[in-house]
């Protein structure tokens, strides 16, 4: 993995404001940062080259889209092959990470009703031994991550 990029208290700033709005002009995020558009502008096109942000996105309600039930799928030892054309093929995959220690993959899940989720479960059963929890409130989601502090901040 290369070095961390060195970031700077604007670039910090810029960071922390895309994070919570993703939507702000580079006129308005000039203005919250202390920044002329120009300037801010470049500096997010440096932090857009060198992969610190990847990307934007509209975060959406899954509820109000109709999948009443969101869950975390554990899977167990597994074909890595078979299991990153079932991710791919999969349309109730929300997220999926390769793991270390006794599971190989966590997912978690996005279904209508437990007769969903027992068909997406189903299907994951056959490829390897799952465990399934059901996530009941979400506390903190999309954090705003900012770089670590080092050792000799505050």
């Amino acid at each position: 993995m290369p070095p961390p990029t060195p970031l700077d208290a604007y670039d910090t700033r810029i960071l922390a404001e895309l994070q919570a709005d993703a939507r702000l002009t580079m006129a308005e995020l000039g203005r919250r940062v202390h920044l002329s558009q120009p300037a801010v502008t470049e500096r997010v096109r440096k932090l857009e080259a060198a992969g610190v942000i990847t990307g934007y996105r509209a975060t959406v309600n899954l509820g109000a889209l109709g999948y009443g039930i969101r869950a975390l799928v554990r899977v167990g030892r597994c074909d890595y092959g078979r299991m990153v054309r079932h991710i791919e093929e999969s349309a109730e995959i929300v997220n999926a990470w390769n793991i270390t220690g006794e599971d190989s993959w966590v997912f978690e899940i996005a279904v209508v009703d437990v007769a969903h989720l027992d068909r997406v479960v189903s299907q994951m059963c056959l490829l390897s031994e799952t465990s399934t929890s059901i996530i009941l409130k979400a506390l903190r989601e999309h954090r705003v991550m900012l770089p670590p502090a080092t050792a000799g901040d505050p």
